[in-house]
Formats: C-alpha cells, structure tokens, sequence
C-alpha cells in the first residue's frame, strides 16, 4: 500500500448568471484537467451567487477543508463584481489597491481611453493579496492565503492557471484508464466493489449510458501509481470476461 500525501483543492464558482442558466460554466473541466497535472485533486466545487454572505461563507468552508481554494468570477470593473470584497471579509482583513496592479492597467488603458474609477477596481485586493499575471486583458488575479482568485471568463481563467503553473505543491499526478462494456451497471456492481476491495490504492468509477436501444457502462479505474492501476484493470477486465461480457479497451 503507498501512503503518498494527497493533495487537496475546492472551487468556487461565483456569479447569478451561472445559477441562471444564461452561462454555461467551463472553468470546472480545466480547472480539474489543470490541477490533476499539478498533482493536486479536486475535491469539491460550490456555485454561488454574487452575495457576499454567501461567497464569504463558501470561501471560509472550503479554504479550511482543502490545501488550495481557487475562486472563479467577479473580480470585474462593475458593481456586481464583489468577490475581493466577499473574499477579504472571509480574512477579515481591508481592500486595497495594489500598486502593481495599478501600474499595469494604467499601462494597459493607456490607448484605451485611461484609467477611471470602474476600471480601478481591477486593481483592487485583500490585504496582503500577492498578483497572478494576466496576459490576456491586463487585470490580475489575485492570491492571498491559500485562496487564488481568478477571472470567470474561461479564456483569461486559463491564461492564469498557466501562470501559475509548477507555482503549488502538490503530489503525484491522479493517472487513469478505460474499458467499457454492454452491461447493465447493475449486473456487475459486485465485480467492481470487489475489485476496488482488493485494490485499496485504485477507485473504480461506473458511468452507465443507453446507446442503440441498449444499456451499457464505461469503467474508469484512477490511481496515481502505473503498477497498481494496471493491476486493479487487468483483474476488472478479466472478471468481467469471465462474467460473458465483451470488454472495450478505452471505452465505449
């Protein structure tokens, strides 16, 4: 049995347009891919509306419960963007404008009509925030604590985590493989339970679906050392063999 350390994130997802249903959120797809390179596992992601009870609450749950806690949205130039503000009531510490900040979107306003009061709040952080460097529009992310804050927009969300990247600690990448087969989940939950049973450092994950007036189910063991995760599949796909069902080798 290995006994590596696991390293833990949540994810806030902050903004009414989320909850809506107006914007379909992306950021949890690579924010996940992200962390997995990084060695560090998601544990849990909370959806929020812009409410600063409501987003100080989250961050000051899931901060305790995780190693990292990354935040998405609202940290725009508009009023409704409050999540600095939710974010350093959580700390109980002031807002600021960080000079760097400052100095940067006066650079990037420069030809764009200048600096001004809305778009000043970009350069806004919790006391003591450290900048995660935008490149995309210029407004920064902020880390503070072992909370990043982060734009919502999925493509500057991605330009920051690339900033960030090899910057946390973190432990051995979550490695994973796929069978599937034409099989009622139901048919060969005993199978899996065993399985994982006997392999105590691998997860086994079912997810069903109906296909071509058929059920079926693809089977995805999880483990981050190679040796065991191979073992855990070989016996998974020789049960299953054994129980009459055609496995398909990185599903189906």
């Amino acid at each position: 049995m290995t006994h590596s350390r696991i390293w833990t994130a949540a994810l806030v997802i902050i903004g009414d347009e989320i909850l809506s249903g107006r914007t379909q959120d992306r950021n949890i797809a690579q924010v996940a891919s992200w962390l997995n390179v990084q060695g560090i596992r998601l544990a849990e992601v909370r959806v929020v509306a812009d409410d600063m009870d409501a987003i100080a609450e989250a961050v000051n749950v899931l901060r305790a419960r995780s190693d990292y806690l990354l935040t998405t949205g609202g940290i725009g130039p508009t009023h409704d963007d409050i999540t600095v503000d939710a974010i350093a009531a959580a700390l109980g510490v002031e807002v600021v404008v960080h000079p760097q900040a400052r100095a940067t979107l006066e650079h990037y306003y420069e030809s764009k009509g200048g600096i001004n009061e809305n778009r000043l709040r970009m350069a806004r952080v919790p006391d003591g925030g450290e900048l995660i460097p935008n490149r995309m529009s210029g407004a920064p992310g902020i880390r503070v604590e072992n909370i990043f804050i982060m734009a919502g927009v999925p493509h500057i969300t991605a330009g920051m985590l690339d900033a960030l990247t090899g910057t946390l600690e973190g432990g051995a990448p979550l490695l994973s493989d796929q069978i599937g087969c034409w099989v009622a989940e139901s048919e060969v939950a005993g199978l899996l339970r065993a399985t994982e049973k006997a392999h105590e450092d691998c997860q086994i994950g079912s997810y069903p679906f109906f296909r071509e007036g058929k059920v079926g189910a693809n089977f995805v063991v999880r483990s981050i050392e190679r040796d065991l995760l191979d073992a855990c599949m070989a016996a998974l796909k020789a049960g299953l063999e054994e129980m009459g069902c055609e496995v398909v080798d990185g599903g189906i």
